[in-house]
């Protein structure tokens, strides 16, 4: 029997950064923040960060958050 993964979405926001670049930060995730010298790579750079972010959670026994359905959005 193969084990289940659950899939979780986060919003991540990305801005311009005015010395050049994106930032990215995952609202519902505090301090889960990232950068990446173009859009690609902020977005990688923010998918480590928000996997670590939760490796934390987990090996703490901390709650995950969920985002409601109704709030995601993708691009």
């Amino acid at each position: 029997m193969q084990k289940q993964e659950n899939v979780l979405t986060y919003t991540v926001t990305f801005e311009p950064d005015p010395g050049g670049g994106f930032v990215a930060f995952v609202p519902i995730l505090p301090g889960c923040m990232s950068q990446g010298e173009n859009f690609e790579e902020a977005r990688d750079n923010i998918k480590d960060a928000i996997a670590g972010y939760l490796a934390v959670l987990k090996e703490d026994g901390d709650r995950i958050p969920v985002e409601s359905p109704d709030r995601v959005s993708a691009i």
